[in-house]
C-alpha cells in the first residue's frame, strides 16, 4: 500500500485502494443492475468517483485472495478491467454505459503468485519484491517507524532515542520476517514501555540500548540454531522460499536396525518425496564410491524428517539438502554448520536451477550462514543481491552432486560411470528350444 501511495505521489495522481480479500461476487466489480433494490455501482466505478479524475492510481490489494461464488467469478470480471485492449469500453451494470479505464494505472498486490488465476496473471507485468536486509530494516525504522510510533504514543523526539545496536537486537532476536510489520509492533511496544517509565519515574530522556530491549521485550525469541542442529551427522541446512520471504530448513536423517524401509515425515508434498527417492537412488548407485556398505540398504531403515512437522512443504529445491543429509548419516561425517544449500537433483547427479534465490540467500544471511551452495545456472540471480550481502558471504556454484559433498562434507569421490552392473548373460536367460511354452 505504501509503495502504491509513493508511485501516485511521484506521478502527481490521485490514489485509491480497493481491498479484494474475500470478494466472491462478480457484482462487486461490475456493479448491480438498477432493477434490483439497493443496487449500486461496482468498486471500480466507486473508486473513479472517489478519485474524481480519469487517470488515478488504483491499488487492487490482495488480488490472490479473490473467492468464487455461484453469483459469478470476480477474477473473470477483472479480465476486462486489466486488459488494455478492452478496458476503454468497460461496462458497469449500474451505469449501463461504456466507461474508459485506459488512463488508469492499476497496481495489484499478492502474497502468493500461484493463487492468481492464469488468465488474470497473463494480463499483468509481475514485479517480485524480496525481503529487506538488516541494514535496510534499520534505515526504515530510523526514518519512518520510530518517528511514527513516537507521535502515536504521545512522546516527543527528545524523550526517547534508539541506538542502532538496539534496533539490530530487535531485528535479529525478536523478529524473523522478510518485511517490517513485526518490527513495527516491537518498536510500538518499546515506546509504550518508555512512556510508562517516563511517567512513573519522572525521567526526561531514555536511551534504548540492547540491555533495555531485554527489559522491555523479554528473552530473545529467535537465535541461530544452525550450529546446534548440525552438531551431529545426518542433519543438513537447506533454504526454502515462502510467500512472505525466504527461510532456512533442516533435513534430519537417521538410520536404525531394520529391513531397508524408507520413511518420510514432516508433511512433505509429492515433489519433495520424489526428490528424496531420487537422492536415495543416487546414493545406492554410488554406494561403493562413497564407502557405504551395501548391507546398509537391506539391514537398515532410513527415516527422513523435515521440521516443523505442522508446516506443509513441497518443491524440488530441497533435493541437494536431502542427499547431503543422507550421505552424512551413512558415512558418519558432520555437515559444516556455516553452509546452507539449495538445488534440484537428478538421478545422474546433476544440480538443476531453482527459483527464489534472492529470498533464500537473504534468509541465510539473517541466520548467520557464511557460505551458500547454489546451482551453477543460478549465477545470474546473484546480481540481484544487495552489495553488503555479497561481500559478507561466499557462494559456491556447482554442477554436480560430488561438488556439493566435497564442500559440505569434505568428501572427495569420483562419480561412477553408468552402467555399473554387469550386462545380463543372454545365454543364461535364453529359453530352452524344446520348451512347450
Amino acid at each position: 500500500t505504501s509503495l502504491g501511495k509513493s508511485i501516485a505521489r511521484v506521478l502527481g495522481r490521485k490514489f485509491v485502494r480497493i481491498a479484494l480479500g474475500g470478494v466472491r461476487d462478480e457484482a462487486e466489480i461490475r456493479g448491480h443492475r438498477r432493477t434490483y433494490i439497493g443496487a449500486m455501482p461496482g468498486r471500480i466505478i466507486e473508486a473513479m468517483k472517489k478519485a474524481g479524475t480519469k487517470n488515478p492510481v488504483i491499488l487492487l490489494d490482495e488480488v490472490d485472495k479473490l473467492g468464487r461464488h455461484f453469483m459469478g467469478d470476480p477474477a473473470a470480471a477483472l479480465l476486462e478491467v486489466l486488459d488494455p485492449e478492452q478496458n476503454h469500453t468497460f461496462t458497469d451494470h449500474y451505469i449501463a454505459a461504456p466507461f474508459d479505464l485506459s488512463q488508469v494505472l492499476f497496481i495489484c498486490t499478492a502474497n502468493a503468485r500461484d493463487e492468481i488465476p492464469l488468465p488474470l496473471l497473463d494480463r499483468m507485468e509481475v514485479i517480485e519484491l524480496s525481503g529487506y536486509t538488516q541494514e535496510e530494516k534499520i534505515a526504515i525504522a530510523e526514518n519512518h517507524l520510530i518517528p511514527e510510533q513516537i507521535a502515536e504514543h504521545g512522546l516527543r523526539p527528545e524523550q526517547i532515542t534508539f541506538t542502532r545496536e538496539a534496533l539490530a537486537e530487535i531485528i535479529r532476536h525478536h523478529t524473523r520476517e522478510a518485511g517490517v510489520r513485526d518490527l513495527k509492533r516491537k518498536i510500538a511496544k518499546v515506546c509504550r514501555c518508555v512512556a510508562r517509565e517516563i511517567i512513573e519515574k519522572s525521567v526526561e530522556r531514555i536511551t534504548v540500548d540492547p540491555a533495555r530491549i531485554h527489559t522491555y521485550l523479554g528473552a530473545p525469541r529467535y537465535f541461530s540454531e544452525v550450529a546446534e542442529r548440525t552438531a551431529v551427522p545426518g542433519v543438513a541446512t537447506g533454504l526454502a522460499w515462502t510467500p512472505v520471504g525466504g527461510d532456512i530448513l533442516f533435513v534430519e536423517v537417521t538410520l536404525m536396525e531394520g529391513k531397508g524401509n524408507f520413511t518420510l515425515t514432516g508433511q512433505l508434498g509429492d515433489v519433495m518425496k520424489e526428490s528424496a527417492q531420487a537422492a536415495y537412488s543416487y546414493i545406492r548407485t554410488h554406494a561403493q564410491k562413497l564407502g557405504i556398505p551395501l548391507e546398509y540398504f537391506t539391514k537398515r531403515d532410513l527415516h527422513i524428517h523435515v521440521p516443523a512437522g505442522a508446516t506443509p512443504k513441497d518443491g524440488p529445491s530441497a533435493g541437494v539438502t536431502m542427499l547431503t543429509a543422507m550421505v552424512s548419516a551413512f558415512t558418519g561425517r558432520r555437515v559444516r554448520d556455516d553452509v546452507a544449500m539449495t538445488g534440484e537433483i537428478t538421478l545422474r547427479g546433476l544440480v538443476l536451477p531453482v527459483g527464489g534465490i534472492k529470498e533464500k540467500v537473504l534468509a541465510a544471511h539473517r541466520a548467520g550462514i557464511k557460505e551458500v551452495i547454489l546451482p551453477e545456472q543460478n549465477a545470474k540471480d546473484l546480481a540481484d543481491l544487495p552489495r553488503e550481502v555479497k561481500e559478507s558471504m561466499k557462494f559456491h556454484l556447482v554442477k554436480r552432486m560430488h561438488e556439493v559433498l566435497r564442500i559440505a562434507l569434505d568428501l572427495d569421490f569420483e562419480e561412477a560411470q553408468l552402467p555399473l552392473l554387469p550386462p545380463v548373460d543372454s545365454q543364461a536367460t535364453q529359453m530352452p528350444t524344446n520348451s512347450l511354452c
